[in-house]
């Protein structure tokens, strides 16, 4: 058997070295080791990799059992390997230890993250958020909004950014930051608290039993998890006087949704800036991250040196395989496949999102609108 290293060791080793991250492309972006490369682990060739090896090298997977077994092909080539002990989820503990232990340092970073917000990432995050809240109109006055913040980079900033604008722009509002714990682990749902608390967002949190519930269903489960906390925060938000809920969907789901729905669903839908909702009367949901890209949002988090939680199911969260990420997912493999053709055209992706603001309904066969199915043949020969 290869032998483990745990991060210390590798920090440690005063050698030139190589530290490989093995899990898929998605995850990689997510969050990884400072000046880790990636190779997924479905393009790992041992072969290929000991023959041009001239350094140590560390590989990491989500939890340290892939990495483990590649590192003892690459022994077996006669390579210095080695597997990183408890994968990436070791890494993120450690990395969330260091940053809430120090205090000062956490101040200084806070200051920094508000900073960057109306400064550095202006252009990219400050001037889409805002312009997505005037062209959708997504507040009015006298709205008080229930931000859900699910303790990832996306609601994490779109939190920072409520806050920015309470502090800067729009006062007609009241924001009320609020997260549910439907289950999550000691180490997610610390991660989502002290995270808040060292971005200074006062959040409110409450309890369910979502992932208890949905474990034990074996149709659709994510679906109904979705629905019931989609449910649970339209509940707890009315209960604070909130009239809105905002989530923290942005530009690349919308377009992945889009994607989604022609190849999976045979249907032209999208994802909507904003819904009022069908189950609480005079409740609506808006997304004010709507124009804002993926891609910023982890430049900002990145430049912020911040670590957030990825995916907090726990249906995944322990699996070996996908190590609760989207490998495997029909979402994921949209985003594999969109990512492919913008690197050939960029303008692919701007143009999957125009596609439902410019739909021409004289050239499309059939349409539905408030549940009723319209085909073009009803007005063919009057025309």
């Amino acid at each position: 058997m290869s032998q483990e290293r745990s991060f210390e060791e590798l920090e440690h080793d005063p050698r030139e070295k190589r530290v490989i991250d093995i899990r898929n492309r998605n995850s990689f972006v997510r969050g990884s080791w400072p000046g880790a490369e990636n190779i997924p682990q479905a393009d790992f060739d041992p072969e290929q990799i000991a023959a041009g090896a001239k350094v140590p090298l560390y590989l990491m997977c989500q939890v340290g059992r892939q990495s483990q077994d590649l590192a003892e092909q690459l022994e077996d080539l006669g390579c210095e390997a080695y597997s990183l002990k408890g994968g990436y989820v070791s890494y993120l503990r450690r990395r969330l230890e260091t940053m809430w232990e120090d205090a000062e340092l956490a101040e200084r970073r806070r200051e920094k993250a508000e900073q960057s917000i109306i400064k550095k990432f202006r252009k990219q995050l400050w001037s889409p958020f805002t312009r997505a809240l005037r062209d959708y109109r997504l507040i009015e006055d006298g709205d008080r909004i229930a931000v859900c913040i699910s303790g990832g980079k996306d609601s994490m900033l779109m939190a920072k950014l409520f806050q920015e604008l309470l502090r800067h722009g729009k006062q007609n509002f009241e924001a009320v930051y609020l997260v549910m714990d439907p289950g999550y682990n000691e180490l997610n749902y610390r991660a989502v608290t002290e995270n808040a608390k060292l971005l200074g967002i006062p959040i409110q949190t409450f309890r369910t039993e979502i992932f208890d519930i949905v474990a034990e269903q074996t149709d659709s489960p994510c679906y109904l998890c979705a629905r019931m906390r989609r449910g649970y925060l339209y509940s707890q938000a009315r209960e604070l006087g909130c009239n809105k809920i905002a989530l923290g969907h942005h530009y690349d789901d919308v377009i992945e949704t889009i994607l989604m729905g022609m190849l999976y669903g045979g249907q032209v839908q999208t994802m909507m800036p904003k819904l009022h909702s069908t189950n609480f009367e005079g409740m609506e949901l808006i997304r004010p991250l709507y124009l804002v890209r993926e891609a910023d949002i982890i430049r900002w988090r990145d430049y912020n040196d911040l670590h957030f939680i990825q995916c907090a199911c726990r249906l995944t969260e322990s699996c070996a395989s996908c190590g609760g990420t989207e490998q495997g997912s029909k979402r994921g493999a949209v985003k594999e496949l969109i990512r492919d053709i913008a690197a050939k055209d960029p303008q692919i992706e701007k143009n999957i999102f125009r596609s439902v603001e410019n739909v021409n309904l004289s050239t499309v066969i059939a349409y539905k609108k408030d549940g009723v199915k319209h085909h073009f043949l009803d007005s063919y020969d009057a025309k």
